[in-house]
């Protein structure tokens, strides 16, 4: 359909030769206000384009969040479209940060807005929720295999309120968020160098040796910085799937904004002290 590498594929040589740094695109009002913009369209548009001009030829993922987007209706959507179409152009692979999950006709909808090659939003991947039932996200899976795209999966959230769903027991022994994982490595089976279909893990979760996070698919592993976790934390967490654990800086790097220099460089510190981290000695 796109004529697209697998996600897995493109998605590991970025990581291999940028680093595994996926930097968020989280323009809230607060921030927009600390960069010394308006919460407006106009203050949107420069900081989203700031971001992409800093950083998106040097790390490997940016991660635009589709809701501070649309709160500006669709002008907002606009800025958004031109994000992600510039990021692409620099060289980052955009994972769309939109957690859409439905049934049907309405989730191949969701998935046909951000994964299809011809849709204004097309982005590199998409996160989705699988709280509907893992089998709702089958026209999305579709989708993304035929268009060379990727998923990311909610599976064991960083946010206290996650864990009544996640940790809950099915009859079978296994925790909903085990399922999940479980659901993702069948995904990747037999997929080199990497599957296409990742789980997000938090990098604040601790010691999660009960999981099997090896799914043979990336691992986007919010946390680092603002919410606590460090790059030293990842093999800890992460285990043996460390080498494919995709960790997303936000706030960490947007706070040195709104000067391009000290963006970059900010980039530059997670990205190398994460390489650093997660390669092995």
């Amino acid at each position: 359909m796109s004529g697209l590498e697998p996600f897995g594929a493109r998605l590991r040589r970025a990581m291999d030769e940028r680093g595994p740094l996926c930097v968020g695109i989280d323009p809230h009002a607060s921030l927009l206000t600390e960069w010394g913009l308006n919460d407006d369209v106009t203050g949107l548009e420069r900081f989203s384009r700031t971001v992409v001009e800093a950083v998106a030829d040097r790390v490997a993922v940016l991660k635009p969040q589709s809701a501070f987007f649309e709160r500006f209706g669709s002008r907002g959507v606009a800025v958004l479209e031109r994000t992600v179409r510039e990021a692409r152009a620099a060289g980052a692979l955009v994972v769309m940060d939109a957690k859409r999950g439905d049934i049907g006709s309405t989730m191949a909808a969701y998935a046909e807005s951000f994964l299809h090659p011809d849709a204004p939003l097309f982005s590199d991947a998409l996160t989705v929720s699988p709280y509907l039932g893992y089998g709702s996200l089958s026209p999305a899976v579709a989708l993304a295999r035929e268009s060379g795209t990727g998923l990311f999966v909610l599976a064991l959230t960083s946010n206290p309120e996650g864990g009544e769903v996640q940790h809950a027991v099915r009859p079978d022994g296994r925790t909903v968020g085990a399922t999940v994982l479980g659901h993702l490595a069948l995904e990747n089976a037999g997929e080199e160098p990497l599957g296409s279909f990742g789980a997000v893990v938090g990098a604040t979760l601790g010691d999660l040796s009960s999981y099997d996070l090896d799914t043979g698919g990336p691992i986007l592993a919010p946390g680092i910085g603002a919410q606590g976790a460090t790059a030293a934390d990842l093999p800890a967490v992460f285990g043996r799937a460390v080498r494919n654990v995709v960790p997303n800086v936000s706030r960490g790097v947007l706070r040195h904004g709104p000067d391009a220099v000290t963006l970059r460089d900010a980039a530059d510190r997670f990205a190398e002290e994460i390489r650093t981290a997660v390669t092995p000695a």
